[in-house]
């Protein structure tokens, strides 16, 4: 008696829409961990299981519009990372959209850093343009969790410098072997942001106001009392006689 056939393997083709998600998903993969230019249109097809011309089909500009289209792709999940409600003391929605950014930059690790440093042979006018809007974004997060409907000068400089502040310390932790741990980068840039908000307050009415407006909703024992008692403690040992 013979053995029955294998049972034949089911095959379902995919719609324009799926099969291109299917390949932005492979090339996200591998340019997360390989600066684009160490990634062929071979490679993407490999991780795929497709062929090489079904690649240009989708994408006929070759790697760079396969890089650009990956690129937004990993930006707009990089703009849901600071998407918080406005729920709470500010000091924790900061730590929580922390979290999840530096969780992206954890499992992105070669190419958060070839995408932030640029001078890769992919990059263009659009992709910069691409990650600037992720900067923007994140800096509206910022101030709409600071209450600044309408912010000025002094207060949008602030909140831009923060988050350059945040990526080069994000590139750094890379270069560190992510060290210290995240959780101590995390509380660290919660600080440096409420260190950033004090200095800027003490010389402009509309920082000290949104300053005044947070400091409401923090608890007694939360980042910005802590940091507070912290400086405070080291201002004092250091105004001591010797």
């Amino acid at each position: 008696m013979t053995s029955p056939a294998p049972a034949a393997r089911a095959y379902r083709r995919l719609s324009v829409e799926e099969r291109r998600a299917q390949l932005l998903t492979a090339a996200l993969a591998l340019f997360a961990h390989l600066p684009p230019e160490d990634v062929s249109l071979d490679d993407v097809a490999e991780s795929a299981g497709v062929s090489r011309p079904l690649v240009y089909r989708y994408f006929p500009g070759g790697k760079q519009q396969l890089y650009e289209a990956a690129l937004r792709s990993a930006a707009d999940e990089l703009e849901q990372c600071f998407a918080e409600p406005a729920q709470g003391p500010p000091t924790l929605r900061l730590g929580r959209v922390l979290d999840r950014y530096l969780a992206f930059v954890d499992s992105h690790d070669a190419g958060f850093s070839a995408l932030l440093r640029g001078g890769s042979v992919a990059e263009t006018s659009r992709t910069t343009a691409i990650v600037d809007g992720v900067r923007r974004a994140a800096a509206e997060q910022i101030l709409f969790h600071l209450g600044a409907v309408r912010p000025g000068p002094r207060l949008r400089m602030m909140v831009r410098t923060w988050i350059a502040a945040v990526e080069a310390a994000s590139l750094i932790w890379l270069d560190e072997e992510k060290q210290p741990c995240v959780g101590e980068l995390r509380d660290w840039l919660v600080d440096h942001l409420i260190a950033l908000l004090a200095a800027t307050a003490a010389t402009d009415a509309e920082t000290a106001d949104a300053v005044g407006a947070m400091m409401t909703l923090e608890s007694p024992t939360g980042p910005a009392a802590e940091l507070a008692r912290r400086v405070g403690l080291v201002t004092a040992s250091a105004a001591q006689p010797g």
